[in-house]
């Protein structure tokens, strides 16, 4: 069984406050990115255990420490699943704020329930899959949500981009989620990102904002430059994408596809 785990975007991110348990409620809207994604491919085998391969992007850890490889685990804690090899085809930049990871872990997770006939509710796979990270739950549904507490509430919600091209920059630095955290200020908005999102995109620059921005442009002031980039290049509206740093810009219809190409290589039709 192949799966395509695409990414997300994050549509506003507010870190509401410091919870006691040490994590951050936060607010924001995941929107899918259906364009760029890894394969995920699921097999069972004869042998006990996991065979897990990589190719593609060289991912920063040891096999055994990959998050597929936690996925399995996971699964044969709940439910004592046996005998599979995971062969994970990276194409989806790590260390960018784009749920790569997280997407790669849920297609094992959903790839499980098919082969192995859990027959697992929706509720049930979102519960297993936020037990692997904040934003894996997502992407059970793999459809726009609002997204709260630490990222694993969620409940569907309407946007339209249709008509726009989304074009995603990785820059050459990467922006761990530790860090990401240590430079935020919590803060309430006098204006829910709902409301703020129900406006059309062309408001949605200043006001619909992410609150990790400060503080990780303030240290990297080159991902800073990749927004700035791409709002002069015409961006309706350019963003970091969660805890970076990867930065995405949305353009209308009247931008010149060969100029947005040179922008990046990831540039999708919405």
């Amino acid at each position: 069984m192949i799966l395509r785990a695409n990414c997300k975007i994050n549509l506003g991110l507010d870190i509401l406050r410091r919870r006691p348990d040490g994590y951050h409620d936060l607010q924001t809207v995941m929107y899918p990115v259906r364009g760029l994604y890894d394969e995920v491919e699921v097999v069972r085998t004869d042998k006990p255990g996991v065979e897990f391969l990589s190719e593609g992007l060289t991912v920063d850890c040891p096999a055994d420490e990959n998050i597929c490889v936690k996925a399995f685990r996971l699964m044969r804690q709940r439910y004592g699943v046996e005998g599979v090899r995971i062969r994970l085809v990276k194409r989806v930049p790590f260390g960018a704020g784009l749920g790569g990871g997280s997407a790669d872990a849920t297609a094992v997770v959903l790839a499980l329930n098919e082969l192995f006939a859990l027959g697992l509710s929706e509720e049930e796979l979102i519960a297993r899959a936020a037990e692997l990270g904040s934003d894996t739950a997502f992407f059970v549904r793999n459809t726009p949500q609002l997204c709260t507490g630490r990222g694993e509430v969620m409940e569907p919600f309407g946007v339209d981009l249709s008509g726009l091209t989304l074009v995603v920059v990785k820059p050459d630095e990467g922006v761990s989620t530790r860090e990401a955290y240590a430079g935020v200020h919590p803060r309430v908005p006098a204006v829910p990102l709902a409301e703020r999102l129900r406006r059309p995109v062309a408001q949605w620059q200043g006001l619909v904002t992410n609150d990790f921005e400060e503080s990780v442009f303030a240290a990297h002031p080159s991902i800073r430059a990749v927004k700035e980039r791409l709002l002069a290049a015409g961006a309706l509206y350019a963003s970091m994408s969660g805890s970076g740093s990867a930065v995405f810009g949305l353009f209308g219809p009247q931008a010149k596809g060969e100029e947005l190409c040179a922008l990046s290589p990831f540039v999708f039709e919405l």
